[in-house]
């Protein structure tokens, strides 16, 4: 089991959005996520560099033709700080499931 941690990079809304995407695939094209995060180009530049800059993701530029793609995949302690915080947030939720019943 993953031991819990809340994680402040990960729970921002928009990187968490992000995060989740990343966790179900090994490498997203940046335009798949940022039309299913919903973010322009710039927003998604600079939430994916945060995440670059704590040691979560992976950049990777080519270009296919002539056109440039860039690659985002989550790395090892991406995927470990994700687990954790996912892990954290269910046992908030499970004690406030708890508290509720109770009262």
């Amino acid at each position: 089991m993953t031991e819990p941690r809340f994680d402040e990079v990960i729970h921002a809304p928009t990187r968490l959005a992000i995060v989740s995407l990343l966790a179900a695939s090994r490498w997203a094209d940046f335009k798949f996520i940022r039309d299913h995060a919903g973010l322009t180009d710039s927003a998604l530049s600079k939430q994916l560099s945060i995440l670059e800059d704590a040691g979560y993701v992976s950049i990777r530029k080519a270009f296919v033709g002539k056109w440039p793609r860039t690659s985002v995949s989550l790395s090892k302690e991406g995927r470990a700080a994700f687990k954790g915080h996912v892990s954290a947030l269910q046992q908030i939720v499970a004690s406030a499931g708890s508290s509720l019943r109770a009262g």
